[in-house]
């Protein structure tokens, strides 16, 4: 009896991103089939079965397949926004003035506090719908802009909603140990305590949360800070991420492979030492070239040391108000090869396989083989460097998620 599956796309040239094959993985003359959302073959035609049968098949007339696109830093849902605090910048004004008068990350929390839930999702969609609209089938969000419990969850709650409202993977991270409320009249150990004590406990036991973040920086929180955070995490079952290293080297991508953390964010300032930490844990190195583009930062992440030791390298936009108001995979892609000088299979592979990596999922997708989802992005190019290449052109000709 024949093999039935529920869609085949044929006609197709792959990249797999799979990391047992060179390269990008192309398969020339692919074939790719699904059955109950998942990938049931991906794979050459000449090995597929010529009787094989499906409810629909799609000839994909030469186009490319790569998994669908992996957003895996963002902080998507927050109040208001900064392009005010932008054009006074563009006037001359620092950070520093600016958050003197109200503004900088102060602005975005008193926004975020004042909104719903429902508004802050009818701010963000659009947001979303700019990263899969560019074939993004997986996006991970933050909190970070509500600096108490009731906001941080709010946040949260409004995340895992925008899943349930357009077809893609929402995985959220709690990033209450983001920055210093106001409130807390400067005492960063008693706000660090609340969010031990009451912050956290109260997200792992709503379920709002898949990771826990944090932001090590001179303006942020020390390593002890960040590595109570991360203690609480780790009894609650929650495995953790790290903004690290983005302004100076404080021993944060060393930190964060102390705690086998998913991945370790920004990494400007990392040194050898952090980077070999990194690659005996399996911590993946988040590259964000929209922040270093939009704040003008001149320290590039170490790149090169990254490959020496072999250190997985993801890529994603930040989307964020303050220093990364970016929702276009397709940029970050260029940014990191124009900007980090990274080539074209990394940065391939940075918004699938190693975006994946980044947020535990890579049993689950970002990469074009039998078990994961069906998660894929059909492109109209001649070959898949034009996806590096472009700049402001979507060549998306179809997404799929979960086989649909």
């Amino acid at each position: 009896m024949a093999e039935r599956f529920d869609r085949i796309w044929h006609n197709a040239r792959l990249a797999t991103m799979r990391v047992d094959r060179p390269d990008l993985g192309e398969i020339e003359h692919g074939v790719i089939a699904a059955r109950g959302g998942h990938i049931a073959y991906a794979g050459a035609k000449a090995d597929f079965p010529v009787d094989a049968d499906a409810i629909e098949r799609i000839d994909c007339e030469g186009r490319w397949i790569t998994p669908g696109l992996v957003d895996c830093h963002t902080h998507l849902v927050y109040g208001g926004n900064r392009a005010h605090e932008f054009e006074l910048r563009l006037k001359g004004a620092s950070y520093e003035e600016i958050a003197r008068a109200g503004g900088g990350i102060v602005s975005t929390v008193a926004a975020t506090r004042k909104a719903s839930e429902a508004e802050l999702v009818a701010s963000a969609l659009p947001r979303l719908d700019a990263l899969t609209a560019e074939g993004a089938t997986t996006v991970e969000i933050k909190s970070g802009y509500g600096l108490d419990t009731e906001t941080e969850m709010r946040q949260l709650s409004a995340a895992r909603r925008l899943g349930r409202e357009r077809p893609v993977t929402i995985r959220t991270s709690f990033l209450g140990a983001h920055a210093l409320p106001g409130e807390a009249g400067g005492d960063k150990d008693g706000y660090i305590d609340l969010v031990c004590k009451e912050m956290l406990p109260a997200v792992a036991k709503a379920g709002l949360a898949d990771a826990v973040d944090a932001f090590m920086e001179g303006i942020a929180f020390s390593a002890e800070q960040t590595a109570l955070v991360f203690e609480t995490a780790r009894g609650l079952g929650l495995p953790v991420k790290l903004h690290a290293d983005q302004l100076s080297n404080l021993g944060g991508a060393a930190l964060a492979a102390r705690f086998s953390a998913l991945s370790a964010d920004h990494l400007e300032h990392t040194n050898e030492a952090g980077a070999a930490a990194m690659a005996r844990a399996g911590t993946v190195a988040v590259l964000l070239p929209g922040a270093f583009y939009f704040i003008r930062e001149t320290q590039k992440p170490p790149v090169e040391t990254f490959r020496k030791h072999n250190v997985p390298m993801a890529l994603a936009t930040d989307c964020n108000p303050g220093s990364s108001p970016l929702t276009s995979l397709l940029l970050a892609m260029n940014m990191g090869a124009t900007l980090f000088r990274m080539n074209v299979a990394e940065c391939l592979a940075g918004v699938t396989r190693e975006g994946a990596r980044a947020l535990g999922l890579l049993n689950e997708t970002g990469t074009l083989e039998t078990g994961k989802w069906c998660d894929l992005a059909i492109w109209k190019v001649d070959r898949p460097a034009e996806l590096v290449y472009r700049i402001g052109f979507n060549p998306l000709h179809k997404r799929v998620w979960r086989g649909q």
